[in-house]
């Protein structure tokens, strides 16, 4: 069964974020969502980038208050 997984990244600068993001996505499965939590407003356009080339999904981006949160959904490694 797919699990929700968050991961902070808050206080992070480029390029810290999307090697935070690679680490965890690493230990998921495919079909896993990953909800990361940003104060880097490069992480908006880096992350989902970093995603779209090794094949995960962008389910959702948007920001509430300082933070940026980018849902993406596990794919299948390559």
């Amino acid at each position: 069964m797919p699990q929700t997984i968050t991961l902070d990244a808050r206080r992070l600068l480029c390029p810290l974020p999307v090697i935070r993001v690679q680490q965890t996505i690493e230990q998921l499965a495919a079909g896993d969502t990953l909800t990361v939590y940003c104060t880097d407003p490069g992480a908006l356009h880096d992350v989902p980038a970093w995603a779209r080339i090794h094949g995960h999904t962008l389910l959702d981006s948007h920001t509430e208050g300082r933070d940026y949160i980018i849902s993406l959904q596990v794919g299948t490694p390559t």
